[in-house]
């Protein structure tokens, strides 16, 4: 920017105007940003949001689920009933790059997995507690994904929000205000120079 107290000259009020223009260009790119990124902010948001009510679904159904197969099997009978291995389960990620943001999609990659050993008492009831929870666990990585989007996203909207209202507010008025003031001294001095030699040739 140019100094405060700097001569007014043609020179100085032509690199105003180019420091103007860049300044304003550089305005109009952050609030596109900002916009997008309001954009963004607000479908990871819709997808979080919809997740969090299907967990909140399958919560409900999990403790349903769990108080049947209590029923069934007792807390004793049920807490010894074979846990499904986890060694086909593989945690699966990519990632996109978003207006200089870094944007993740999760989730589980699940085979078809058994127990380590097999049910003295099968049922289905615990079968069907087994799928919940496997439902579970599939969303949740899904959502994990997105709740990390959120927070690079709407920490990278604060920033952009500040420096384009920085912009906005504090640099490009600065700049208009000189620009003014030097326009307004250059013409007072050629008006000077002008009656100067008005009256020299008088």
């Amino acid at each position: 920017m140019i100094e405060s107290g700097q001569a007014p000259t043609q020179a100085a009020v032509l690199e105003l105007r180019n420091e103007q223009v860049v300044v304003r260009e550089a305005y109009v790119f952050l609030d596109e940003k900002r916009l997008l990124l309001a954009s963004e902010l607000l479908r990871q948001l819709r997808l979080y949001q919809a997740l969090g009510e299907e967990l909140q679904a399958l919560q409900v159904r999990a403790r349903n689920a769990v108080q049947i197969a209590v029923m069934h099997h007792g807390l004793n009978g049920l807490q010894v009933y074979p846990a499904k291995s986890l060694t086909g389960v593989e945690f699966k990620y990519s990632t996109r790059n978003f207006m200089g943001v870094e944007l993740v999609e999760t989730g589980l990659a699940i085979e078809t997995v058994d127990a380590a050993v097999t049910a003295a008492n099968p049922s289905a009831s615990a079968e069907h507690c087994t799928r919940i929870f496997r439902d579970i666990l599939e969303r949740s990585a899904v959502l994990a994904g997105i709740s990390g989007n959120l927070h690079r996203l709407l920490a990278e909207y604060r920033v952009t929000e500040r420096r384009s209202r920085a912009l906005e507010n504090i640099i490009l008025p600065e700049l208009d205000q000189a620009l003014t003031e030097m326009t307004a001294h250059l013409e007072e001095l050629e008006l000077e120079d002008a009656i100067r030699v008005r009256l020299q040739s008088g």
